[in-house]
């Protein structure tokens, strides 16, 4: 019992040593990474306010106030590590050989970096802007150092690992697609009329962009049918409705001009046995 009360009463003084000699120094460390957190957040508060003067993407904007806050609050580590008389050449060896390790078992997530950082920086596409990739499309909502978001036509959300988009071949739609309805008049039908009853409808159609014009014309001599393309432009979200707007229109404005719309037709001649 003697030698365990001796055993703990040497702890304890072995404690107080301790705490006398480093606890100083871990409290001044600690108010350095502390002092470190908020500066780094006022250093990149101030630019964020210095790059939006620049008009820059978003995605730039926060990856490089991210690189200027790290470096920030990197510094006042380092500032704490030697306050705590920390041997920093070892230590940066130590991390190297570290950082080897982990660079071999993360090469999918570094991958992922290396291309958001190509992405954001070259600027293939924009937040809002409608892209085709990889088998997917949709209109770009966030792009991350290792994911771009698209949101879908159905209203569902694509995630696509920024490492399958470069390299790969992109269809960068911008901010306004191109719809395109394809309509059959029958051959005794005035075309120059048919053709001013579409201009009508489109006119009539508040999500129809006026620049850049509207390509109208006959494009194909059907069997039954002449075929005339109607592809007009709208902004991104108001493909899918415009696209049925047109159509209902163009059908009821045909209706209402007395300008027939064909069904095929086939002709079958039956020979009779012999």
């Amino acid at each position: 019992m003697t030698d365990q009360l001796a055993a703990l009463d040497q702890v304890q003084s072995t404690a107080i040593d301790l705490a006398f000699k480093f606890g100083p120094k871990l409290f001044v460390a600690l108010l350095i990474l502390l002092a470190g957190y908020f500066v780094g957040r006022w250093v990149g508060r101030l630019m964020e306010n210095m790059l939006g003067k620049f008009h820059l993407d978003p995605p730039v904007t926060q990856l490089l106030v991210r690189i200027v806050r790290l470096l920030v609050l990197g510094l006042f580590l380092i500032l704490a590590l030697q306050n705590l008389g920390v041997e920093l050449l070892p230590l940066i060896a130590g991390l190297g050989v570290a950082g080897a390790g982990i660079a071999l078992a993360m090469q999918g997530v570094l991958s992922n970096i290396v291309a958001g950082l190509t992405i954001i920086f070259s600027r293939p596409f924009r937040v809002g802007e409608y892209i085709a990739i990889v088998g997917e499309e949709g209109r770009v909502e966030e792009i991350s150092l290792f994911t771009t978001v698209l949101s879908h036509p159905d209203l569902s959300r694509v995630v696509i690992p920024n490492r399958k988009i470069v390299g790969e071949i992109l269809h960068n739609y911008g901010a306004i697609r191109q719809v395109s309805v394809t309509v059959g008049v029958a051959y005794d039908t005035d075309v120059g009329r048919a053709l001013a009853v579409i201009d009508e409808v489109l006119r009539a159609n508040p999500r129809i962009l006026r620049e850049p014009a509207p390509v109208i014309g006959v494009t194909a001599l059907a069997d039954s049918s002449v075929q005339i393309a109607v592809k007009p432009w709208v902004g991104v979200p108001d493909f899918s409705p415009a696209t049925g707007e047109v159509n209902q229109a163009l059908l009821e404005a045909f209706r209402a001009g007395g300008i027939a719309i064909p069904f095929p037709q086939r002709e079958v001649r039956l020979i009779g046995a012999a």
